[in-house]
């Protein structure tokens, strides 16, 4: 197994200089594919704008590598909507798109939805919490999709260090990556044991492979795109490009706890473990007064279907209708 996984590192792992803007370019207007930027956004007025304004700046109006660049707020109580539309993107409230289903929390509920939101052949995804935003994390994603007809899916890859207020961690971030996520991809689908970043927010993806995947609500969508996406396309059609460092906002102990068994339950619902097997809450504590006080908190695994077995999605002008993995 080793063997393979090394076999795929050597052939579908790059980093973002592989693939100049000038190359990216010529294999778009080839192809004619068009590409979608989509950020899931709450509460995210500090960076949004950032983000916003640097892929306008460099593959919007710089160089016309991107087609769409919508942000997706899903409920913000700050400015995330004014910086968002004031920096350059179009913003979609997530109550907005499909509004005859009520809207489940969660970060995949978002990314679901999104689908119905954008029209680009190629989507990418981006975190809007990145600070020192660098335009390379979305060229570079979106360049394998451009250039090889074979792959279908794209992780980033990078250095994630843990920033505090005084320093930083080298390679400190990632904890529920290392902790829960790989773990698991190396028991149980260790065809995968070669994503860097199994959990990053920042992939892309061919709309033909999206639109017929089920989709996590939560915390879990990206464990759960990355394990469904295998078994639909096999291993050679997934890739990663290295992006250089992330940085961004790192939640608590606690946050990560919820996160780890949400991700952790995904990954038991692909495994087929009985429903009656698994347990549905999370206890937790916190000091207080009286001690140490338990709280729980449900660990929910709704997904949400395929999107190409949504009729308004079914029903858009040419719709559903590429392959999953096209070839030349």
């Amino acid at each position: 197994m080793l063997d393979q996984v090394e076999d795929w590192l050597r052939r579908r792992s790059w980093s973002a200089a592989d693939r100049p803007l000038p190359e990216l370019l010529d294999a778009k207007r080839r192809t004619g594919q068009t590409v979608s930027v989509v950020l899931p956004a709450l509460d995210e007025e500090e960076t949004v704008g950032e983000i916003v304004a640097a892929i306008r700046r460099d593959l919007v109006e710089g160089v016309p590598l991107v087609d769409e660049l919508v942000v997706v707020d899903s409920g913000s109580v700050d400015r995330t909507a004014h910086e968002a539309a004031a920096a350059g993107a179009r913003v979609v409230h997530r109550d907005e798109i499909l509004p005859r289903l009520p809207t489940e929390p969660g970060k995949g509920e978002v990314l679901w939805r999104s689908l119905l939101a954008t029209t680009g052949d190629i989507v990418c995804f981006v975190d809007s919490d990145l600070r020192a935003f660098d335009s390379t994390f979305v060229s570079g994603i979106v360049g394998p999709l451009l250039t090889e007809p074979g792959v279908a899916f794209v992780k980033a890859m990078y250095d994630r260090p843990f920033d505090t207020e005084t320093g930083s961690i080298p390679a400190g971030g990632g904890r529920v990556t290392e902790l829960v996520a790989r773990p698991l991809l190396n028991l149980h689908w260790p065809l995968l044991a070669g994503f860097v970043q199994p959990l990053g927010g920042e992939y892309a993806a061919r709309r033909s492979l999206l639109e017929r995947l089920p989709f996590p609500t939560g915390y879990g969508v990206e464990l759960g795109l990355l394990v469904d996406a295998l078994g639909l396309v096999g291993l050679d059609a997934l890739a990663q490009v290295d992006v250089g460092v992330r940085h961004h906002r790192h939640q608590d102990a606690q946050a990560l706890g919820r996160m780890a068994a949400t991700i952790y339950r995904t990954a038991l619902e692909r495994l087929k473990t009985p429903e009656d097997a698994v347990r549905s809450e999370l206890v937790q504590f916190t000091r207080t007064e009286a001690g140490f006080t338990p709280a729980s908190t449900e660990v929910t695994t709704v997904e949400r279907p395929p999107m190409a077995s949504v009729p308004e999605y079914r029903a858009r002008p040419g719709a559903v209708q590429r392959e999953v993995c096209p070839h030349p």
